[in-house]
């Protein structure tokens, strides 16, 4: 109950779908959104990204920020020629699967980032979806940010319009865009092990439930899962760390003295995030360990059980094969009663034998 009410209130406050800013445009283009601010303040009028690039030279003010979704190569051509990208770059933001990382080329940060999504799902199987990734790619220079998403998940309207409710932080230059898309996706790495906790508790108690019987002691293949997954959100979190080193320790292209400690804020978020993580590695570690254990002992007790009514069987399929011989002469043949005490006899071994297997638990 407690768990479906979790999932419940996540459903309510995570992230929606931005549908002011589409994934692409009804045009096919890769632009999702593109905005001059001068002071912080957005600046009205919509234009062309490049348009909107030479409008801010001109003026020698503020800066635009520009937001693409999976482009083609041919699509960002332009613009990469225009901003002078480095082709190296703009190979990596185009093909993506790239490993985290922050890059400088001649003046312009090259930023990726890795974005995580929880799955929601009613019972975690063997095959369940847990965390989902994509990929964030930033540029910042002088005058520009551009980011480039890929996948379906990780929209940046949200932290536009909240950028932009804050002025005075968007007036700090391109380094707080920066800023607080590493935020944003260290938050949203933080809110997706919250929820694989509660996947990590569910299991648990299903492995120590004695009440549940063999039905509750949970599966190897669920635990083996709950890993995967939890390396899926490793390799998405742990390649952060230097990256957030460089940015709040380091003097880079524009990333002014005012923003680093913004940044070693994240790095601490991050660094309690990589702790998180290798606890519920170690504690998935110890669930499939006493799940194995549990497993040993159920066999076990199979086997002593087996070999009880094995060892009760024996006693009649002993005597009987005896009597079962041809022999013209053998005790109790030829007696009224041989054939009522031999299965007395029986009988009675029996008993004693399943009276004994009881008292010492074998039955």
């Amino acid at each position: 109950m407690i768990r479906r009410l979790r999932r419940a209130v996540r459903r309510v406050y995570r992230s929606t779908v931005d549908l002011s800013h589409p994934a692409r445009s009804p045009l096919g283009s890769a632009v999702v959104n593109c905005v001059v601010y001068e002071d912080g303040i957005r600046q009205p009028g919509d234009c062309p990204a490049e348009e909107a690039v030479r409008r801010v030279r001109r003026s020698g003010r503020g800066f635009v920020w520009i937001g693409l979704h999976e482009p083609e190569a041919s699509e960002f051509k332009g613009l990469a020629e225009l901003l002078g990208l480095h082709p190296l770059a703009v190979e990596d933001s185009v093909h993506a699967h790239q490993r985290p990382k922050i890059e400088q080329y001649d003046g312009v940060l090259f930023a990726v980032f890795k974005t995580c999504r929880y799955v929601e799902h009613e019972e975690l199987t063997a095959t369940s979806e847990v965390v989902d990734t994509g990929e964030l790619m930033v540029f910042t220079g002088q005058d520009f940010v551009i980011t480039i998403r890929h996948g379906r998940h990780g929209s940046l309207g949200p932290l536009r319009e909240r950028l932009e409710a804050a002025p005075e932080r968007l007036a700090m230059g391109t380094s707080s865009v920066l800023h607080a898309i590493a935020d944003q996706v260290v938050d949203d790495c933080l809110a997706v092990a919250d929820a694989v906790q509660d996947d990590i508790d569910h299991v648990e108690n299903g492995v120590f439930n004695e009440s549940a019987g063999r039905a509750g002691r949970g599966d190897a293949g669920r635990i083996y899962q709950l890993k995967r997954e939890l390396l899926e959100l490793k390799r998405a979190v742990a390649p952060l760390d230097r990256p957030l080193d460089m940015l709040a320790n380091r003097t880079l292209p524009g990333v002014t003295a005012g923003v680093r400690p913004y940044f070693r804020d994240v790095a601490d978020h991050l660094a309690r995030l990589t702790d998180q993580i290798a606890a519920f590695d170690n504690l998935l570690d110890s669930i499939l360990q006493a799940h194995l254990a549990q497993v040993t002992v159920a066999q076990n007790e199979d086997m002593r059980k087996i070999t009880a009514w094995a060892a009760i069987i024996a006693v009649p399929t002993m005597v009987c094969g005896i009597y079962g011989m041809n022999f013209e002469r053998m005790p109790g043949l030829g007696w009224t009663y041989g054939y009522p005490s031999i299965v007395a006899l029986m009988a009675t071994a029996c008993y004693v034998l399943h009276r004994s297997f009881r008292r010492n638990g074998w039955l």
